[in-house]
């Protein structure tokens, strides 16, 4: 049968820790990494084409043929974009972390960070999911996930450390796993899949918010509009489609960066 959902995952900033970007400089890591993911109706997927052409439609003749790309865009234009995002039949979540709060020596591996991320942003989409399945009949109640392609990550081995994870008797892990097709996770070119893109806007105006940029400043703008379309359960967004890693307690934040916070604890 097929699936119920499908769910495009895409990041903003690195998963590199230490040597953080500084105000007024260039090179550097990011100081937040970002993981995403945009979910909509799997017979809504071939709608999310005609969302990034009104999208590209408004960028100029030029961009007509060419895949969107956040960091490409001038402020405007990412304002556009995600004022027309807001219209859609999509929810997004995300799962943020502020890396200079992390301790360098506990992420070791190659991709263990991501993997670790990746598994808050796996559980809330199974919740989504899970809490949406009354109004969407249609399908076997599964969600198909597809990851923008991520030069150096085996996703033969993300499938194999979900499939540890669904054998491992903890609490902690809460992903509902008859919602997670497993098998069917995969990766494909951004410019291949229109979700792909559109998961890219919503990953990068997220961001926006708590990554200083070259002056230092962050633009909550991007952020704001999109809200109507992020994941929450009784107003509560930052259990549910806004998770930061560390939590919100934990984390030393600039007078900008907590208005990012006071958006979704409203």
């Amino acid at each position: 049968m097929a699936h119920s959902y499908i769910a495009y995952i895409d990041e903003a900033g690195d998963d590199g820790l230490g040597r953080y970007r500084t105000p007024g400089a260039v090179g550097g890591a990011s100081t937040w990494l970002t993981l995403s993911a945009t979910v909509c109706r799997m017979s809504r997927d071939l709608e999310m084409v005609e969302w990034r052409n009104e999208i590209r439609s408004k960028l100029g003749q030029r961009a007509e043929k060419k895949p969107l790309h956040f960091k490409e865009m001038n402020h405007g234009q990412r304002i556009m974009a995600s004022q027309i995002l807001a219209t859609k039949a999509l929810r997004g979540l995300c799962v943020a972390a502020s890396k200079p709060s992390l301790l360098a020596e506990t992420y070791t591996e190659k991709n263990q960070l991501y993997f670790y991320l990746c598994r808050y942003l796996i559980e809330r989409i199974s919740w989504l999911c899970r809490d949406m399945r009354r109004l969407v009949p249609e399908g076997d109640g599964r969600v198909k996930i597809i990851f923008s392609r991520r030069g150096g990550l085996s996703y033969d081995a993300f499938r194999a450390y979900l499939l540890k994870l669904k054998n491992f008797e903890d609490p902690a892990i809460q992903i509902k796993w008859p919602v997670i097709d497993i098998n069917g996770i995969e990766a494909q070119d951004h410019g291949k899949r229109a979700g792909l893109q559109i998961a890219d806007i919503v990953a990068s105006s997220i961001t926006a918010g708590v990554e200083p940029d070259y002056y230092g400043n962050c633009e909550l703008r991007y952020a704001e509009t999109l809200k109507p379309r992020i994941y929450s359960r009784g107003g509560n967004y930052l259990s549910y489609g806004v998770k930061l890693y560390p939590g919100p307690d934990k984390l030393a934040l600039t007078p900008q960066q907590r208005k990012f916070i006071t958006l979704f604890e409203k």
